[in-house]
Order: structure tokens, then sequence, then C-alpha cells
């Protein structure tokens, strides 16, 4: 037994030896062969080319003419080419720049205009497009566009008082005939479906009254215009007394001032339909 055990271990090492000359000479055939091909080249004086950074652009000037004339395409060319790659027409799209630079302080440089970096910002947000397509999109590497989205969120978040305006709250003594029918009125509350997907055996549960699988949130405002309540998460077949029982029920639901009417929530927040 010992005999045959020497025996198999030593045909083992014989195979591995074997293996590893064959490996040998297939790595020294590959280079001699790559040897022999970079000779031949430049012999013949074949230029091998380098990595292009963008497909189409063959110089710089070339870049740069390309990279300004689809900027222009995009936002002088027609409202229905700026719509369907910015998400705005042309006008929301200059006036947004406009106000950028004088209430945000966004300016642009030698290299990148205000004009090209809302131009990226947008239409990153508008199709969901990643660093990689934009780079090939506008031409620019993926750190500038990186960096001049990040730059441009910042100055937007800078516009939120002015794009985002308060209500103006109505007061107990307003004089607006529609408010006078409301006497104590401390608000008022709606429910609204939204669209959403889910599995397969939950579609009856949230499948609307329109026949849309949608979930409702319940909203609720108090009389200056400011939310003060708000309940997600029931199923889109939910009928809105249900919604409004499991608010006011919950441990830290919706809570209503008793004042006159101590019966009925109905009589004291307005129901929108």
């Amino acid at each position: 037994m010992a005999v045959m055990a020497r025996l198999f271990v030593s045909k083992k090492k014989k195979m591995a030896s074997t293996i590893l000359v064959i490996y040998t000479e297939m790595m020294l055939m590959i280079m001699s062969m790559m040897a022999k091909i970079l000779e031949t080249l430049a012999r013949v004086n074949v230029r091998i080319p380098r990595e292009m950074v963008y497909v189409f652009d063959r110089t710089l000037d070339e870049r740069v003419m390309n990279r300004i004339a689809n900027l222009r395409l995009m936002i002088m060319e027609s409202d229905q080419i700026c719509i369907d790659q910015l998400r705005m027409h042309r006008r929301a799209f200059w006036k947004l720049c406009e106000m950028l630079k004088s209430i945000s302080k966004l300016e642009g440089n030698r290299n990148v205009q205000v004009e090209e970096m809302v131009a990226i910002f947008l239409h990153i947000l508008g199709h969901h497009s990643k660093n990689r397509v934009m780079q090939l999109y506008f031409r620019r590497s993926g750190e500038i566009v990186s960096r001049h989205f990040n730059v441009v969120l910042n100055a937007i978040l800078r516009l939120h008082r002015h794009l985002l305006k308060n209500p103006e709250p109505v007061t107990e003594r307003s004089t607006d005939e529609k408010w006078m029918w409301f006497p104590n009125c401390l608000g008022a509350l709606d429910g609204t479906h939204i669209r959403m997907r889910v599995s397969k055996k939950d579609k009856p549960r949230y499948r609307s009254r329109k026949n849309e699988i949608s979930t409702t949130v319940l909203g609720v405002c108090s009389q200056d215009m400011q939310f003060i309540y708000v309940l997600p998460g029931w199923e889109g077949s939910a009928h809105d007394n249900r919604v409004l029982r499991d608010a006011i029920s919950r441990r830290n639901g919706l809570k209503v001032s008793q004042g006159n009417f101590k019966s009925n929530i109905a009589a004291i927040f307005y129901l929108h339909e």
C-alpha cells in the first residue's frame, strides 16, 4: 500500500510540473506575439488611439461647438423641445435662471455658464438621468456634472421664500360671504388618493371607487391655512368616515377642541367634498 501511495503522489507531481511547463510556454508565446505586433505597428507608423472621452468629438474645439449647439437646441429652438428635455417651456427656464442670478446669487465661470448649470440640473431631475449619461449628453466630466448639480440645488433652496407662498389666513372677523356660514369653524379636512403599486393579492383592498390602485391620505389644516395633522397609509377602498374615525381614536391622533359642539366633529371641521 505504501508503494502504491508513493506512485500516486509521484504521478501527481509529474502532472503538476507538466502543466506548469505548458503554461509557461504559452505565456512566452503570447508575449512574443505581442512584441512582434508592436514592432510591426512601429514600422508602418500606425498611431494607437488614446481613450476616447467623448465619442463624436475629435478635437477640443469640436467638443465645445457641439456642446454649445446642443444647449442652444434645448433652450432656444422651441418650447416643445425645452419641455421635452427640461420639463418647462423657454420663458419659465429663462425666468428661473434670472431668479437664480439675482436672488440666489448663482454665478457661472469661464467654463460653465448659469444656463448650462440649470439645464444639467433640470435634465437630471426631469429624466432621472445618471451621471455617466450626462457626461456624454452635455460633454462634461462626471465631476463637473456632480458639482454643478449640487450648486444649483443649493441655489434653488434659497428661492423657497419666493417660490413657495404661504396662503393668507382667514380671520375670525372675515367679511367674505363664503365664510359667514361657518361660525366657530376651526379648520378644514379632506382625504386625497395617491396612486401606488402593491402586490397582486393586495390590489382589491387598494382599489378606489375610480378603479385606481391608491392609498388614502387625510389632511387637516387650521383656519390660518397651516397643516396640523396628516394620516397616511389607508387603503384606497376605505371610506372617508372610517379614516376619520381612525384618526380621532388613535393615541396620538387628531385632537379637536370641544367648544360649543360636543357631539359631532363634522360641525367643528368643514368636511370638504
